[in-house]
């Protein structure tokens, strides 16, 4: 992909499935990639800039939000890789899954770290409430790919997908390694 080693591929694949955005001003030819999240994940957002630097605009910069939330981001350089990226996710003007969707253990360690949660110490989840059935679908074939069994779980109105029991084990091997300090918490390591 250009530009971009296969670890910043991984990367903004696991962004894109989870808190990531890319999007084309108008007039210009190239998508960028922003980056967003509340200030309290400033470790997280640092540490993806690390790896991003190299396709990136600025450091990170606190930005105040809606109401008291303050906000950490950054965006990436206009370039041809994002865009080709931004057609797949991108396609009909609303986030969707690609049906060529490849996951691997990075790109699935951004994407829990990003969306991931754990509850009741057992259950571990993944908050796709944003995509639609179809989408949900096509990210259990994909999980599925990696030897872990998801299901669709109901959230309120919307679904989300959680892990098998017996699926767990083998999630915590594969992103254990590619989880950063602060963000163990959600695999339920505590320091």
């Amino acid at each position: 992909m250009g530009s971009l080693t296969q670890q910043q591929q991984s990367i903004l694949v696991g962004s894109l499935l989870g808190d990531g955005y890319l999007r084309i001003f108008q007039g210009r030819k190239n998508a960028l990639l922003e980056i967003n999240h509340s200030f309290n994940q400033k470790e997280y957002v640092d540490w993806k800039y690390a790896q991003l630097r190299s396709v990136s605009g600025s450091p990170p910069r606190t930005r105040k939000g809606n109401g008291a939330r303050i906000a950490y981001r950054f965006y990436s350089k206009q370039l041809p890789e994002l865009t080709s990226l931004y057609r797949e996710f991108y396609g009909g003007g609303r986030k969707r899954i690609p049906r060529s969707l490849h996951l691997n253990p990075v790109s699935l360690a951004v994407w829990f770290m990003d969306d991931g949660s754990r509850c009741r110490e057992a259950d571990m989840y993944l908050n796709t409430q944003q995509f639609s059935i179809d989408d949900q679908n096509c990210l259990i074939r994909a999980l599925k790919k990696l030897g872990l069994m998801a299901t669709m779980n109901r959230d309120k109105q919307y679904y989300r997908l959680r892990f098998l029991k017996q699926s767990i084990p083998l999630l915590k091997e594969l992103i254990t390694p590619y989880v950063i300090p602060s963000m163990e918490y959600k695999l339920g390591i505590t320091p």
